[in-house]
Parts: C-alpha cells; sequence; structure tokens
C-alpha cells in the first residue's frame, strides 16, 4: 500500500516585500519518510521551510497537513498540530542549561509532561550528562543534538531539519545521521530535510527535491538520483 502524504505544498509563491523567492513550488513529504530538499546557496531551500513552518506568509498556494489546508495558520498552530522545526544555526538559547533548554521543547507538546522523558536521552545520550551546562557552551554537534531533542519533545509527526551537518565535524556528523537513521526506524516521524552534504542525503533520504532560484527543477526517490543530476544542479 502507498503512503499517504503527510505533507503536501501546492503551488506555493513566497515572496520577501516584492522580490518572488518561491515560484510555483509543488513538493509531499510521505508519512514515515525522509523527503531531502537540496539546492544551491539561495535556491529558497531555507524559505520553503519557514514558509511550511508558517514563518513567512505565502502570496498564493496552499500548505496542507494531514489532510488539512494550513496556509494561514500561525507557527503555533503549526506546531500543537505537529511540527518541529530545527532552523539553521539551532537558535537553541545558549545562556540555559541544557535541561532548561530541553523544558521548552515540553510546553510545545499537546499533553506536556512532568520530566523529559528516558527516550530522548536514548536518542541523545550525551544530553544526559550535560543537563547543567550552559547551550552556549556546548559544541556546534552538541548544539545540534540539544536542538533535534528539544523538537522531538514536541512529539511531532513531521520534522523540518535545515542543514543540520552545517559546520560539524565529520565523526559528529556520524552520530547526528544514527539519531535520525533511528528517529525515521521507529515509523512515526516523518522529515524534510535541507542538505547541501550530497552523501548524507543519499543515506538517508526516500525522496529528493532541488531547487534552483526558487523552483523544483528535479525530483524523484534518491535512487534515481544520479551523478549527473547531482552534478548539474548542485556543483558550484
Amino acid at each position: 500500500m502507498p503512503a499517504t502524504d503527510l505533507l503536501t505544498i501546492d503551488r506555493l509563491n513566497v515572496y520577501y516585500a516584492e522580490s518572488h523567492i518561491l515560484r510555483d513550488v509543488s513538493l509531499t513529504v510521505p508519512e514515515h519518510k525522509v523527503a531531502c530538499l537540496m539546492g544551491r546557496n539561495g535556491a529558497g531551500k531555507t524559505t520553503l521551510l519557514k514558509s511550511v513552518m508558517g514563518l513567512l506568509p505565502a502570496r498564493s498556494g496552499q500548505v496542507q497537513f494531514a489532510g488539512e489546508n494550513i496556509t494561514t495558520r500561525c507557527p503555533d498552530e503549526r506546531a500543537r498540530r505537529g511540527m518541529g522545526y530545527v532552523p539553521q544555526g539551532r537558535e537553541i538559547f545558549p545562556t540555559l542549561t541544557v535541561q532548561e533548554n530541553l523544558v521548552l521543547g515540553l510546553l510545545a507538546a499537546k499533553q506536556p509532561k512532568n520530566g523529559i522523558p528516558d527516550e530522548i536521552f536514548h536518542l541523545f545520550p550525551i544530553l544526559k550528562t550535560m543537563l547543567k551546562r550552559r547551550g552556549g557552551d556546548l559544541s556546534g554537534g552538541q548544539q545540534q543534538q540539544l536542538a533535534l531533542a528539544r523538537a522531538m519533545l514536541s512529539h511531532p509527526r513531521l520534522l523540518l531539519l535545515d542543514e543540520p551537518t552545517e559546520g560539524i565535524q565529520p565523526s559528529i556528523i556520524d552520530e547526528i545521521e544514527d539519531v535520525i537513521t533511528r528517529i525515521k526506524e521507529q515509523k512515526a516521524v516523518s522529515i524534510l530535510l535541507v542538505e547541501q552534504y550530497l552523501e548524507f542525503a543519499w543515506r538517508l533520504a526516500d525522496f529528493y527535491y532541488i531547487m534552483e532560484k526558487g523552483s523544483i527543477v528535479a525530483h524523484g526517490t534518491t535512487e534515481e538520483l544520479s551523478e549527473e543530476v547531482a552534478h548539474r544542479h548542485l556543483a558550484i
């Protein structure tokens, strides 16, 4: 049985002032699958994630989530419906401790709990040893894991991940890949992943979309993504 689409973006147009950034963008993310959005810097990838999360308004087109039109819904409503967002640069609270950052993630849950559930520390064991450390004192890779953990605490149905490997050393990239793989294997969360690191995307994603100048110019399963297509659209 084919997977049901959890996220459907249909002919989305988004502007910054009068600059047309996203141009008739359409894509889908099926239930319990990973879709990777790729493209050169400035192609519109981050703008698309922000638009899905409701941080930027659509001029036209539609965003559907779990069969509901959420195009005009505000970000907190989208979060309550099951969207989690890990932005580029992670945006943790540097002066708060790891534990305090995680507690903030609980506030977005439909049924907030009194404590951080053990499954978070099964996914991110390094964080359990750093609960009293300030977020700003963590390495880039540790901050990325904290941002992912905070998003997972809201029990999302869809995770929006904006370049989780950016600025992170290779050994930590492997750890982040392992975490995302385990999230995927739980078959409870769909992921829309923005990623520049092609090999990372190949290993994790079920589907790919490539953007150029605000438009989708290629898409398919990652098995179908050839070196020729990747070089043509992604090489600098």
